[in-house]
C-alpha cells in the first residue's frame, strides 16, 4: 500500500465512499494510521443472557423464539431470544423480507450490541449478528477496535482499510527521533501499540472514555507529534501576521446606535469591552485575530454584530461561518432579526441549495451586491468569491481547526480580512494561551440581565418513572422540554436508533403530549422544519441526540433531560444545558444517570450540580478525565486534534512548544509534521 496514495486508488474505494470516509478526515492511506479506535470490544468470550447488564456491551448467543413485525409510530421487527429460561429481545427499525425470515424459530444466533434495559426485559437495537448454520465459529482472539465512523461507512470496512495500512507503518518517516532518546517508542511502534494492543491492558483502557489520567508510552508518542504540529502552524501563522494588511475599519455610521436603540435590554459590560477591544483591532491595518470566549448566553452574537456593521459602514463585506447547519440557520435568523430593520441582506450559503439559487448568491458575493453572507463550511469552498472582504467570524473554531480558518482568511481578493473567532467554550486562560498562541482574546464573563441560573438535579435512571411523570406535569402547564438520548460514539446509526426507540417508549408512557425527535440522519430539511415546530410551541417534547448541543434558542423549553449524563464529558453536558434556561421561565436540567457511578462520572455530575458558570466547569474539566475532547466535541472526523486530548495531555504543552521551537528551522521536516497532522491542503507562511 502507497501511503501517500488516495484511498480512491484501493479496491473497493469509490468516489461515494471516498467523501464519506473524508467527513472523518480520512483522504490518504496514511490517514487511516492516525484514526486511532475510540475503544476496544472483547469479543473473546460469551456472556450468558442470564448474566447481561444494561449498559454494557457483550456477545452472546441465544435460539430463535419468536419473532413479529410490530407497529408503532415506525414499523420494527422482534427477535425474541432465548437461553437457558433467559431471554433478551433484538430491535430492528431496518430490515427487509429476506432478514426477517432468516430469524426462523428454533435457529440460533450470535450477537454482540450493547443492551439496553426495558420494563420486564432486555433488549438490543440493530446488533451485529451472525445466523449460526452447523458448529459454531471459534472466538475473537484479539480485542476488537472500534474506530470513529461516519453515515455509510462501517466499522468492519474501517477494520479492514486500517489492517491493511498498519503493516506500512514503518514506511511512515519518523521525524521526531529526540522522543526516542526519552524513552519514547518510535512512530511506527506506537501506531501498532494503539491500534493491535495485544491483551485488555492499559494502552487498551486509556482510549476508553473516561478511563483515568493515565497516559501510555504509545499515546504519549503521538499526543506529542500532533501537539508540536499544531504549534509549528500556529509559530508560521503568527509570524505571518505583520506580513499582510488589513483593511482600516473604523465605526461612524447611524447603524450600531440606530441598533441599540431597538434593543430590549441593555448590554453587559463585558459586552461594552470586548466590542471597544475589536473595534481597535479592526482600526488597524494589522489583520485582526481576535478570539471571544463567552459563556453559554453571554451574548457573544451581538458583539459579532457590531463588528460586523462596523466593517459594512466602511465599504467591506462580511463573512459568518458556522460549523453546522443548524447553528448556521440559527445565526442567519438572529442576524436577519437584527440586520433587516437596518436595510441589510445577508445571504445564506448552506450546503442544500438549489443550483441556480446558490449561482445568484455567488455572483452577488463576486459582484460586492451582497453585504453578509452566513453558512458553513460552504464559505471556504474555491467556488465561493468575495469582491470585498474585510471581516471573517467563525464560530464554534475548535469544529473547524486552525487550517480550515484560514482557508476563509484566504477568500479576500484584496487586503487580508480580519477574524473574530468565537466559542461558547470557556477555556482557562493558561490553556487558552498554549492553545490559541496565535489569536489575542476578549471574553463575556457577565450574565446578561435577566437570565436565571438553570436548576440542576441528578437522578439515577432507576426513578424513570418519576421523571417521565414531571414532563408530563410541565407540559401540561405549557412548558417545552427536551429529551437528549445516550451519545452512542462508534455510529450515527445507532444514535440515530437510540432517538427513535427512546421517543417510542416516551409516546407510549405521554400519548397526550406532542412528541417528535430529531438527529444527525435526518435529512437536514427535515431537521429544520422539527425545529422550527418545536421553536413555534408545536411541540411539546422534542426527543434529541447531541445534535443540539450548539446554537438551539427556544425561549419556551425550560425543561432538560439528559440521559446516560454519566457517559459525556463536562463542556458537552454545559453546553447541552445552555439549551434551557433562554427565557424568563425558571428551568432545570435532570441528569439521569445509571449506577453505580464511577468516581470520575460522579466528580464530573457533581460539579454540573454544583455550578453553571462554564469558566468553573472548565476547569473542572482540566483536572478530571471527561470523555472526548475538553471542548465536548465527538471523536470522529469534525475534531481539532486527531489523537492529543486538551483536558489529558495539558502537561505535554510546554514540551510540544518547546518540540516545536527546535524543529522550526527545519523546513522539512515542519513540512512534514504540518501535512501529516492537519492535511496536505494546509499554507502557512513558507509551508506549502
Amino acid at each position: 500500500m502507497d501511503l501517500d496514495a488516495p484511498l480512491t486508488s484501493l479496491k473497493g474505494i469509490g468516489p461515494k465512499q471516498a467523501e464519506r470516509l473524508a467527513r472523518l478526515g480520512l483522504e490518504h492511506a496514511h490517514d487511516l494510521l492516525l484514526h486511532l479506535p475510540l475503544r476496544f470490544e472483547d469479543r473473546t468470550r460469551l456472556t450468558p443472557l442470564a448474566r447481561l447488564r444494561p449498559g454494557t456491551a457483550a456477545l452472546f448467543e441465544g435460539t430463535v423464539e419468536s419473532t413479529e413485525i410490530a407497529h408503532g409510530r415506525r414499523r420494527m421487527l422482534l427477535v425474541r431470544l432465548e437461553d437457558g429460561g433467559a431471554r433478551v429481545v433484538l430491535r430492528f427499525f431496518h430490515f427487509g423480507t429476506a432478514q426477517q425470515r432468516s430469524f426462523a424459530a428454533g435457529v440460533r444466533v450470535r450477537c454482540f450490541g450493547e443492551i439496553r434495559g426495558l420494563p420486564g426485559g432486555l433488549e438490543c437495537v440493530h446488533p451485529e449478528y451472525r445466523i449460526l448454520r452447523g458448529p459454531p465459529p471459534p472466538l475473537e482472539s484479539a480485542l476488537t477496535p472500534v474506530y470513529p465512523a461516519a453515515e455509510g461507512i462501517s466499522q468492519r470496512l474501517l477494520r479492514d482499510l486500517v489492517g491493511a495500512a498498519l503493516p506500512e507503518a514503518q514506511r511512515l518517516q519518523d521525524v521526531l527521533p529526540e522522543l526516542q532518546k526519552e524513552g519514547l517508542p518510535t512512530l511506527a511502534e506506537a501506531l501498532r501499540g494503539l491500534h493491535q494492543p495485544a491483551a485488555p491492558d492499559a494502552e487498551a483502557a486509556l482510549l476508553e472514555p473516561g478511563s483515568g489520567n493515565g497516559r501510555s508510552a504509545a499515546l504519549t508518542r503521538l499526543a506529542l507529534e500532533e501537539l508540536c504540529a499544531h504549534q509549528l502552524a500556529l509559530m508560521l501563522n503568527a509570524g505571518s501576521r505583520p506580513q499582510g494588511r488589513a483593511p482600516a475599519l473604523k465605526p461612524g455610521g447611524s447603524l450600531w446606535p440606530r441598533l441599540l436603540e431597538d434593543l430590549p435590554f441593555t448590554m453587559t459590560g463585558a459586552q461594552e469591552r470586548a466590542i471597544a477591544e475589536i473595534r481597535a483591532d479592526l482600526a488597524r491595518e494589522v489583520p485582526m485575530n481576535r478570539l471571544l470566549q463567552g459563556d453559554v448566553g453571554s451574548g457573544k452574537t451581538l458583539v459579532a454584530v457590531a463588528a460586523a456593521l462596523t466593517a459594512i459602514e466602511s465599504g467591506y463585506q462580511v463573512a459568518f461561518m458556522a460549523p453546522t447547519e443548524l447553528l448556521a440557520r440559527q445565526h442567519a435568523r438572529n442576524l436577519a432579526a437584527w440586520l433587516d430593520p437596518l436595510g441589510i441582506g445577508l445571504a445564506w450559503l448552506g450546503g442544500r441549495q438549489r443550483k441556480s439559487e446558490r449561482e445568484t448568491l455567488l455572483q452577488g458575493l463576486a459582484a460586492g451586491e451582497q453585504d453578509l453572507a452566513v453558512g458553513t463550511h460552504a464559505l471556504f469552498q474555491e467556488s465561493v468569491a468575495f469582491a470585498r472582504l474585510g471581516l471573517a467570524i467563525i464560530d464554534e473554531q475548535h469544529r473547524f481547526g486552525v487550517h480550515q480558518r484560514m482557508a476563509l482568511r484566504d477568500k479576500g481578493s484584496g487586503p487580508v480580512p480580519h477574524q473574530l473567532i468565537m466559542t461558547a467554550t470557556p477555556i482557562p486562560r493558561t490553556l487558552a494561551m498554549s492553545l490559541y498562541a496565535d489569536l489575542d482574546q476578549s471574553v463575556l464573563d457577565e450574565r446578561p440581565p435577566g437570565r436565571t441560573p438553570v436548576k440542576t438535579a441528578l437522578i439515577s435512571s432507576e426513578r424513570r418513572d418519576e421523571v417521565i411523570e414531571r414532563i408530563r406535569v410541565a407540559c401540561g402547564e405549557g412548558v417545552q422540554a427536551y429529551w437528549v438520548c445516550p451519545l452512542v460514539e462508534e455510529s450515527d446509526v445507532l444514535e440515530a436508533e437510540a432517538a427513535e426507540s427512546t421517543a417510542e417508549r416516551l409516546h407510549a408512557a405521554l400519548p397526550h403530549l406532542r412528541i417528535e425527535r430529531v438527529h444527525g440522519r435526518m435529512k437536514g430539511n427535515d431537521r429544520d422544519a422539527v425545529m422550527d415546530a418545536f421553536r413555534r410551541g408545536e411541540i411539546d417534547l422534542l426527543v434529541a441526540t447531541t445534535v443540539i448541543e450548539v446554537g438551539v434558542d427556544v425561549p419556551n423549553a425550560s425543561l432538560m433531560i439528559i440521559e446516560n449524563a454519566e457517559r459525556m464529558g463536562l463542556s458537552q453536558l454545559h453546553q447541552l444545558r445552555g439549551r434551557v434556561g433562554r427565557g424568563r421561565r425558571a428551568s432545570a436540567c435532570v441528569l439521569l444517570y445509571r449506577p453505580p457511578l464511577g468516581e470520575v462520572a460522579r466528580e464530573r455530575l457533581e460539579a454540573m450540580r454544583r455550578t453553571d458558570n462554564g469558566f468553573e466547569i472548565a476547569e473542572v474539566d482540566l483536572k478530571i478525565r471527561g470523555p472526548g475532547e475538553m471542548l465536548g466535541t465527538r471523536q470522529t472526523g469534525d475534531r481539532a486534534y486527531r489523537v492529543a486530548d486538551w483536558a489529558r495531555d495539558r502537561d505535554l504543552m510546554d514540551a510540544a512548544t518547546r518540540l516545536a521551537q527546535q524543529v522550526l528551522p527545519d523546513r522539512q521536516r515542519t513540512q512534514t509534521l504540518i501535512r501529516r497532522w492537519l492535511g496536505s491542503a494546509v499554507h502557512y507562511g513558507s509551508v506549502g
